[in-house]
């Protein structure tokens, strides 16, 4: 099997006497756009926090590249190539798009101007992210317009090529769609297909089934704070798979062998089983 790019092995979070990780596994594959799936208390945004180092696990254990990591913060993910999309269109309104490209990572002029007087490089960065918005096709009127100016679609492709100008990783993007119209949704899943395309392995946290069957490779399926299943799109329908994740899908040994991955302990609990049986 193909060496996970980013996995994650027994992960445990407890909150009191909630349990929001019950020994949660995820194996990101090189190349590929990874859905998460689960319905809400499932842990996913437990789980992702917990890879990007928004918090700290209890135990268990998370890998890049083969290598054990902890990440204390989310700056010290981003240091290892992790970058996060978020839902919630974390952009700067009021600076231009350039600035949001390089914001927090600004370049400042050579020499003395900016070394001493601290000025920043703005040419320089105009077009760095001109160059990466190229990259992904993604049509702008001007760099310099200010993002409030931009539609959603257009706001969340700013984000994308934000991480993915930044990313030697992971691209992780938590329900990027969520607040968009048809069209950008579209745009949307057209710009994670050219992020994977550049070789980038994608982690799609969504709600949205369609969304999920259009653009993942695998679909990773969360239930009770634990993976339950990891299935391929074209292998099983979206009733099946609704059906995992709900807990209400008892799978027989032929479909078991189209399945990637079944956690049977974690099937067990969540009321789906390996086997076929009329009883149950």
């Amino acid at each position: 099997m193909t060496e996970p790019v980013l996995a994650a092995r027994g992960l445990v979070k407890r909150y009191g006497q909630v349990t929001a990780l019950d020994g949660a596994d995820l194996e990101l594959l090189p190349g590929e756009v990874l859905a998460v799936i689960g319905d809400n208390g499932a842990g996913k945004s437990t789980l992702i926090k917990a890879l990007t180092g928004a918090i700290q696990p209890d135990s268990g254990e998370i890998r890049l590249d083969g290598q054990p990591v902890r990440f204390r913060t989310p700056l010290e993910a981003r240091r290892h190539g992790i970058e996060t999309v978020y839902q919630d269109l974390a952009v700067a309104p009021a600076l231009d798009i350039a600035s949001n490209l390089f914001l927090g990572r600004e370049q400042r002029r050579k020499g003395i101007l900016g070394t001493v007087f601290r000025m920043l490089d703005k040419p320089g960065m105009r077009q760095q992210a001109a160059k990466q918005m190229a990259e992904l096709k993604i049509g702008l009127r001007s760099l310099t317009q200010p993002v409030e100016s931009l539609s959603g679609g257009q706001r969340q492709g700013v984000s994308v090529a934000r991480a993915a100008a930044w990313a030697r990783h992971v691209v992780i993007m938590d329900e990027p769609t969520a607040a968009l119209g048809v069209k950008e949704s579209g745009q949307v899943l057209d710009l994670i297909r050219r992020v994977r395309d550049r070789g980038l392995p994608v982690v799609l946290i969504s709600h949205n089934m369609p969304h999920v069957f259009e653009i993942a490779d695998r679909i990773h399926v969360q239930r009770l704070g634990r993976r339950v299943a990891v299935v391929r799109p074209s292998e099983h329908s979206m009733a099946e798979v609704v059906s995992i994740m709900t807990g209400a899908l008892t799978i027989d040994a032929s479909d078991h062998d189209r399945t990637v991955v079944v956690d049977e302990s974690a099937a067990a609990a969540a009321g789906v089983t390996g086997r076929s049986d009329p009883d149950q």
